[in-house]
């Protein structure tokens, strides 16, 4: 695997209308990059959020760190033309940095399908989760039925990345999701968010392979598990633990954390990517600031976080060398993973 590496959320905007992560702290976010060069041994971070500004400053330091970037703006929740324009913004961005520093890829939106409005049914990023995954949708995709949103989204990826290429003089690829058939030709590298969940254990080496017939350079933008018991089979909807709409956000029912099941699911995954060839990996992610942990296991939103470091609740006070957070056991066991691969 040429590239290994890790999400790096510089704030994100939410269902519920907020950031990921409120403070954008440049002293933080550099002590942050460093751990991932020198801890977890990344040679490559993929880094996304909403304000392009943030996520070109923090390119800026991960290029100088020696990390290669891969430059992931995120415009989620709002219309095609909107995005679209937003995309461009971000590609000009990533294009100036590429200038000075070569080891640059351009992300092309993530998982757009979803996250924009138009593709499928649905008025809110909810509205879509349901309809994308209701029984009636996983029976169609599973008899293999072609689907509208494909071809509305192919049209889209097609019209972008011809105006992308017009700003941005790099390897250009696209985050997709699974359900996403995604003409790839367009694309130097196939980049998808593959999660390993109940449904698809036992085909997802099967799926995987199915990718690398593609023949061209298989990127997998997303993989990671939640620390609780049974995380490992929920996958890629392991966050949906938490009931956000009280008016303190609380987990909506009784879990037990369980640091293992994550740590254990990302080096089961990253070995299937290794005897495959992939030729980059990013776990989902570093760390989930609006999950904090928290000694009551009913407010321990941390449980419902893909952060391979546990946030805590008061950012302002020193837990890991000054920083905000503590390690779990993913980061100690994907750092020695790295290392040694």
């Amino acid at each position: 695997m040429k590239y290994k590496g890790i999400n790096y959320d510089v704030g994100t905007k939410t269902i519920t209308g907020g950031l990921t992560r409120k403070v954008f702290d440049l002293n933080i976010v550099t002590k942050e990059i460093e751990i991932i060069k020198n801890e977890l041994h990344c040679n490559a971070i993929r880094i996304s959020g909403l304000n392009i500004d943030r996520i070109a400053e923090a390119s800026e330091i991960a290029l100088k760190t020696g990390l290669t970037v891969w430059f992931s703006p995120s415009f989620a929740y709002n219309d095609r033309e909107s995005t679209l324009e937003y995309i461009l913004h971000g590609a000009r961005a990533a294009e100036n940095l590429r200038l000075v520093y070569p080891d640059v890829v351009f992300v092309t939106g993530c998982e757009l399908s979803l996250f924009t409005k138009g593709f499928i049914k649905g008025e809110t990023g909810n509205e879509r989760i349901k309809n994308l995954f209701s029984p009636v949708s996983q029976f169609k995709n599973m008899l293999g039925i072609k689907r509208n949103y494909n071809k509305q989204l192919n049209e889209f990826l097609e019209n972008a990345v011809d105006e992308i290429k017009k700003v941005f003089h790099g390897q250009i690829t696209y985050a997709s999701g699974s359900w996403e058939k995604v003409d790839w030709k367009i694309f130097d590298m196939v980049g998808v968010d593959f999660y390993r969940s109940s449904y698809n254990k036992l085909t997802y080496v099967k799926e995987l392979k199915s990718y690398k017939r593609i023949e061209k350079p298989l990127c997998i933008t997303e993989f990671g598990c939640c620390a609780y018991k049974g995380a490992d089979d929920r996958g890629a909807m392991g966050w949906t633990i938490v009931d956000w709409e009280k008016n303190f956000p609380v987990l909506n029912g009784i879990y037990t954390r369980d640091e293992e099941v994550q740590s254990k699911y990302l080096l089961e995954l990253l070995n299937n990517f290794e005897n495959e060839n992939v030729f980059a990996a990013f776990v989902f992610t570093f760390v989930s600031y609006n999950y904090p942990y928290s000694d009551t296991p009913q407010y321990d939103l941390d449980m419902a976080s893909y952060g391979v470091v546990r946030s805590m609740k008061h950012t302002g006070d020193s837990y890991y060398q000054g920083l905000p957070w503590i390690p779990k056991q993913a980061f100690y066991e994907l750092g020695l993973y790295y290392k040694s691969h």
